[in-house]
């Protein structure tokens, strides 16, 4: 199987986005930014997509793809909440949650020489949320008269994600045996 196929060639894509969207919000190119942000999404979408329909997984894949996903929330949490576009309480909430899920996986390596967690349901719900309300926020930046986002969606989101994070915790505790 190749390790270069499409899927990870669009994950490596969304990772090479990366900086090229925090500098332009960093010069205040903000519609450049939301384009970034909306190509990136889409690459997200599709690398999966692809990857599972034309049997491409590989690996690498599983390594990359949620690793670019972190890098593309943590630095869009960072830079919005440097600029005031979120609260720091919520970007603290969600990094918060990654840390504690990577240390967690770390040393759910460290005891168990395996890594097989699963993606849980809250979480995929939690990370859809968070990239909703950036995507909002961004959309925001750039047509001013939309409404800001609603404290209640910044609840909600970090809600599921600290909830996520008590289940991931869970499932390393029972993963090692320790429940």
């Amino acid at each position: 199987m190749k390790v270069l196929n499409i899927p990870n060639s669009l994950t490596i894509a969304r990772i090479v986005i990366i900086p090229v969207f925090v500098t332009s919000i960093m010069y205040n190119q903000y519609l450049y930014a939301l384009i970034l942000f909306v190509i990136a999404a889409l690459t997200d979408l599709l690398d999966g997509l692809l990857a599972r329909l034309a049997n491409q997984k590989t690996p690498l894949g599983t390594f990359l793809d949620p690793l670019a996903d972190k890098f593309l929330l943590v630095s869009s949490f960072i830079i919005f909440s440097v600029n005031s576009w979120i609260p720091k309480w919520f970007t603290i909430i969600v990094i918060s949650r990654d840390l504690i899920v990577v240390i967690g996986c770390f040393l759910l390596y460290m005891l168990t020489s395996t890594i097989k967690i699963e993606p849980v349901f809250l979480g995929k719900l939690a990370i859809a949320l968070q990239l909703f309300i950036l995507a909002y926020v961004l959309l925001n930046v750039n047509i001013t008269t939309l409404p800001p986002v609603h404290d209640l969606f910044f609840i909600l989101s970090a809600a599921l994600t600290a909830l996520s994070g008590l289940q991931y915790i869970y499932k390393g505790f029972k993963l090692t045996n320790a429940l």
